[in-house]
């Protein structure tokens, strides 16, 4: 019989020759991963506790099974090493029995310090350290079923769909040591199958089969396995069919089924990554709060229990590796392991559909040999571990569509922010019908997307840059009906759902956060934008009033913007029907006010209220940074045509030494506010090709966080340098 006993508890935690006592889960990054300035603790830290010896029977098996150890880690028993683990996203198991004493001393070092062969290394996201999923003690009869072998659960499910039998025909292996025989059951079925070196197979066909239908209809079946000497295990699985077409999108059960959703990070405000299951089911309920049926688990494995929900809601997964950002040609072994630990882990959850090769891999690296030689061994051990699922990449949207890389993975996404960091919003549907005219055989998705908001600054003219929630919510309406006008698209994911911590960022109001989420990192505000996708995607009656946070307001006439999924929406105003809109969507009424006014919006029987106030001026709260319009720029400084100005373009300007050594100076200062990310791929070609067609005063504002007579005084000082 199989005892799991866990040890959660009773931890001496030593970082610097500190000690503490901790519980489990737990991360040293917590509160300074969090706060900015990129100077949270990375090294190496150390978890110590008692151990005394379990009883078993004889010939029994003990294992200590590590769920997450960020990023690095090495166990040792009484002083002894009896492991080493790299990668901080997927557990392992270490054997201890013959190295039991009586009383033991366990000792494991946990370390996220920086190097160049264990990923990730250069993201926009804090790597936590630390003992941050739980540990088990397991402890098995002496024949039993496999634990040694990349943390795999020992038993592996693969159901193939007959839609037009409506049947499945169900493979069962299973991996042991010391059995004979196998007892399995699946769907009230039971066979006993011989183990041969260890692996044991049956296979069982499912008549009238219940599938797993997604959001609509998530049904499960259980297989199970047992041998002779007790020990047993099971796991869940679901029986679908599905198919990415360039053209179709994404078909489920053979039917249409796009694929419309969000992206997630395993971190929350205050807690950093160590996540209990209280948070990962809030985390769940707001997924169908908003409506999604996908979503992308980023940039690498998130927690077991988390799978489990997506397979439970019938959330699309795609499931990726923290290879990401910048190609290490030391970290070739460590992608390959942790792929395997993934696809080992992970093979049985019906919500995965694809695996992800890598994230935005050629923003701060070159497309050499290397790099794409790295991709095809990633791509045939995906391949080799698991035939039925495809592969994939995000691709950074500098990298150019005929780049070698693309033909690797089976199907394709694109990370794009056009009308946020640079270019404009209509950029983003151009780049896409380019790609499917060009490659029409080709699948393409849209992998990220998405503008910072922080929710204390509004604006009744939002634009690029000024992190205004306003803003994000007019960027979102647009890429939602780009989105939907394009169902050929086989997968899309808002970046991101929450908030998380980037410990590098300061920008947007906040140290230390990236601010794109609909959702603030604490989980406790849900931002405009949440309300557009949510009228969306959720079909139950909503009505939501954007700029609830947008109290003061300058202007006497107000625009009062309304998400929901009904037909026409009712407004009133302190009372009384001010007017009825029938919009798909978005309703926009114009509203004359004079001093505070209570404003309801009601639909399909459902009312959303808030308070605005008539203020004389805007107020200054509301603004991120001091911001204008550059119209007539030089109606008040004299202007020179023969010299440079911030109307050039960046490409001009750095063609001058001079004037090329000022803007790169205030390049690198710009590149330095948004992380350590945003400073490694600046240099990047493509990148450097798209800025150098815009003015610079357009990437300026852009920028967000320059004044005016910043502007000015930068543009005085080019206008002292002559063209030619």
């Amino acid at each position: 019989m199989r005892k799991v006993i866990s040890m959660d508890k009773d931890w001496k935690f030593y970082q610097n020759n500190q000690c503490s006592q901790v519980e489990l889960p737990h991360t040293w990054n917590a509160l300074d991963g969090q706060d900015g300035g990129n100077d949270y603790y990375r090294g190496t830290c150390r978890y110590i506790r008692a151990l005394k010896k379990p009883e078993i029977e004889p010939g029994n098996r003990v294992f200590l099974e590590i769920k997450g150890a960020a990023m690095s880690a090495q166990v040792r028993l009484n002083g002894e090493t009896l492991a080493v683990h790299q990668g901080g996203y997927s557990a392992f198991r270490v054997e201890l029995t013959e190295h039991l004493r009586e009383e033991n001393e366990l000792c494991i070092a946990v370390d996220n310090s920086d190097n160049d062969t264990v990923y990730p290394q250069k993201a926009d996201f804090t790597f936590y350290g630390g003992l941050y999923r739980d540990v088990n003690l397991i402890i098995v009869p002496e024949e039993h079923f496999d634990l040694s072998y990349c943390g795999a659960p020992g038993i592996k499910v693969t159901p193939v769909v007959n839609l037009a039998e409506k049947s499945a025909k169900v493979t069962v292996e299973t991996w042991q040591t010391g059995a004979g025989e196998v007892t399995m059951t699946v769907d009230g079925q039971t066979k006993t199958a011989i183990s041969e070196n260890g692996h044991a197979c049956a296979v069982f066909e499912i008549e009238g089969v219940h599938l797993w239908d997604g959001v609509e209809d998530p049904y499960l079946y259980t297989a199970s396995a047992a041998l002779p000497s007790g020990d047993e295990i099971s796991t869940r699985f679901g029986c679908r069919s599905y198919a990415i077409d360039a053209q179709k999108g994404f078909l489920l059960n053979g039917r249409s089924y796009p694929l419309r959703g969000v992206s997630r990070h395993q971190d929350h405000k205050g807690v950093g990554n160590a996540l209990t299951p209280a948070h990962h089911q809030k985390d769940m309920e707001i997924v169908r709060e908003i409506g999604a049926n996908t979503l992308r688990l980023a940039h690498y494995q998130h927690a077991d229990e988390f799978y489990d929900l997506c397979d439970e809601n019938g959330i699309i997964v795609w499931a990726e590796i923290p290879y990401i950002t910048m190609h290490m040609k030391n970290g070739r072994e460590n992608t390959l392991r942790q792929m395997e630990e993934l696809v080992a882990q992970c093979y049985n959850h019906p919500s995965i559909v694809v695996w992800g090769l890598s994230n935005e891999i050629t923003a701060a690296s070159a497309v050499n040999e290397d790099l794409l030689e790295n991709h095809r061994l990633l791509n045939e051990l995906c391949h080799r571990m698991d035939p039925t699922r495809p592969t994939t990449m995000a691709n950074v949207f500098m990298l150019e569509t005929d780049s070698p890389i693309l033909e690797i993975p089976d199907v394709n996404s694109y990370n794009l922010y056009f009308g946020w960091y640079l270019g404009e919003l209509e950029q983003n549907e151009e780049f896409f019908d380019e790609f499917h005219a060009k490659y029409p055989d080709r699948p393409i998705g849209f992998s990220e997307y998405g503008a910072d908001a922080n929710p204390k600054f509004q604006s009744s003219r939002p634009e690029k840059g000024d992190y205004t929630e306003s803003y994000q919510a007019l960027y979102h309406e647009h890429m939602l009906e780009m989105i939907e006008q394009r169902p050929w698209l086989w997968a899309t994911h808002v970046w991101n759902l929450f908030d998380f911590a980037a410990d590098g960022r300061d920008e947007g109001g906040k140290h230390g956060e990236n601010q794109k989420g609909l959702v603030t990192f604490d989980r406790q505000t849900r931002k405009d934008a949440f309300y557009l996708y949510k009228a969306a995607w959720n079909r139950e009656p909503m009505v939501h009033i954007c700029g609830s946070r947008y109290v003061e307001r300058a202007e006497d006439v107000t625009e009062i913007k309304v998400y929901s999924n009904a037909e026409e929406v009712s407004l009133y105003m302190d009372g009384r029907h001010f007017d009825t809109l029938r919009a798909h969507r978005v309703f926009r009424f114009q509203v004359p006010i004079s001093g505070e006014h209570t404003i309801e919006a009601r639909a399909a029987g459902q009312s959303c209220t808030i308070t605005i106030r008539k203020t004389a001026e805007d107020n200054p709260e509301y603004r991120f940074a001091k911001k204008q319009d550059v119209v007539n720029w030089f109606d008040q400084d004299a202007f020179d045509p023969g010299c440079y100005s911030v109307s050039d373009t960046l490409a001009e300007l750095r063609a001058n030494p001079e004037a090329g050594a000022i803007v790169n100076q205030m390049m690198e200062k710009g590149a330095a506010s948004r992380g350590d990310v945003a400073d490694a791929v600046k240099d990047n070609p493509g990148l450097q090709r798209m800025m150098g067609r815009m003015t610079l005063i357009s990437l300026m504002k852009q920028a967000g966080d320059i004044d005016e007579e910043s502007i000015r005084q930068l543009n005085r000082v080019l206008q002292k340098i002559r063209k030619g």
